[in-house]
């Protein structure tokens, strides 16, 4: 929804057949990693532009040197600028990367006149895993931090996106960078026909006595219903106290992301899980598709649809 993981902050923390009962591992915690052969690296290039504003464009990377790009802008965002503890071949590398990434697709907004220098145009990003993808990996990301197999084998016949490490560079951090990201996520769903986005969305800081008001806003007026229920993984979850006593200052202290998620009609999952990699506490987001308010379909819609066709 990061959304991520989409880190928040300076982040903006699947098409094929359908989702069932062989498929459950999408919804499992991975307990390791097989690397895929080099060349199994998602790079999707029947994808051109999606979007354009002035002199800004969104699409996917298209090389795995624009890939290297979007995870040292993470790094960027990640681990200078923000809390994030950087292991040490992350520090070595000055790259923010996982074993997710080369099943992934990699949304980047580019600013074609910053630079003539393609790798230094590139000023947001988002990172897109499929459920086909997911099956190759041996599961969503997600699944470090949530249970979600139930809601994934609920749902036997959609198709699922994960949407996770949302960053853009800071003085990109506008509406127009948002709208260019927005519409390239939409014109992506429409291409791959999605019916459910998903993906960890972050609130800044570990202390849960700092995060008191948002958490027990999000519990009480944004919990999914049971269709779309998902709760953090037992071990990891930890207890958000019970009624939010100042739902108005509680929604000016949600992250802009977590925000505009909501808007779009998304729900909260159960629980909230504490990240002390990133210095972040995450919720899960869903956002079925259908539940789009059709305002930001009309909104974002019109180009998408042309750039997805």
């Amino acid at each position: 929804m990061s959304l991520d993981h989409g880190r928040e902050g300076g982040r903006i923390r699947r098409m094929a057949k359908p989702l069932g009962e062989k498929v459950k591992p999408l919804g499992a915690k991975m307990a390791s990693f097989v690397p895929m052969p080099r060349q199994a690296m998602s790079i999707d290039p029947t994808m051109g532009v999606l979007g354009r504003l002035g002199g800004m464009e969104v699409r996917l990377a298209r090389s795995r040197e624009e890939i290297k790009a979007a995870q040292q802008l993470r790094y960027h965002v990640f681990y200078e600028e923000m809390a994030a503890q950087p292991s040490a071949l992350q520090r070595m590398t000055r790259r923010d990367k996982d074993g997710f990434d080369r099943y992934c697709d990699h949304l980047l907004v580019i600013d074609t006149q910053k630079s003539a220098v393609l790798t230094e145009q590139i000023v947001g990003t988002y990172r897109l895993m499929r459920d086909t993808s997911a099956a190759l990996a041996g599961g969503f990301y997600t699944a470090s931090e949530f249970d979600i197999g139930p809601m994934i084998l609920r749902h036997p016949g959609k198709r699922f996106l994960e949407l996770g490490r949302s960053c853009v560079l800071k003085d990109y951090r506008g509406k127009r960078t948002v709208e260019l990201l927005w519409q390239g996520i939409w014109a992506y769903v429409l291409h791959h026909k999605v019916d459910v986005l998903f993906g960890c969305a972050s609130l800044s800081g570990t202390e849960l006595s700092t995060l008191t008001l948002p958490l027990t806003f999000l519990a009480n007026h944004a919990k999914a219903p049971d269709e779309w229920r998902v709760a953090a993984l037992p071990h990891r979850s930890v207890v958000i106290p019970g009624e939010c006593p100042d739902p108005k200052r509680a929604l000016a202290q949600l992250p802009p992301l977590l925000k505009g998620y909501l808007r779009l009609g998304g729900y909260i999952g159960e629980g909230a899980v504490v990240d002390y990699q990133f210095g972040t506490t995450d919720v899960l987001v869903v956002l079925p598709v259908e539940n789009i308010n059709p305002r930001y379909i009309g909104h974002y819609g019109a180009d998408a649809g042309r750039f997805a066709a």
